[in-house]
């Protein structure tokens, strides 16, 4: 039991020290503007100015549960 605790530990430390890579990685080219995925929502009228990542989202959504399903099935094989 302490074991699978362990290397779950290691898997998202790990998985936190990569996205801290990517985020100083892409850090600079994120402030100014980033990426705009169809599906993002923006609106500027005037002093108005509105910005909804919609696609953004999704696309996020679609890795982060991809990388899950990944460690969770390295994780389910680990046990074994």
């Amino acid at each position: 039991m302490t074991s699978i605790v362990g290397r779950m530990l290691l898997v998202f430390g790990g998985m936190i020290a990569a996205v801290g890579v990517l985020l100083l990685a892409v850090g600079r080219w994120l402030d100014h503007g980033g990426p705009v995925l169809p599906g993002d929502i923006a609106v500027k009228r005037g002093d108005f100015s509105f910005y909804l990542p919609l696609g953004t989202c999704i696309a996020v959504s679609i890795v982060a549960s991809l990388l899950l399903t990944l460690v969770l099935y390295i994780v389910g094989h680990w046990r074994q």
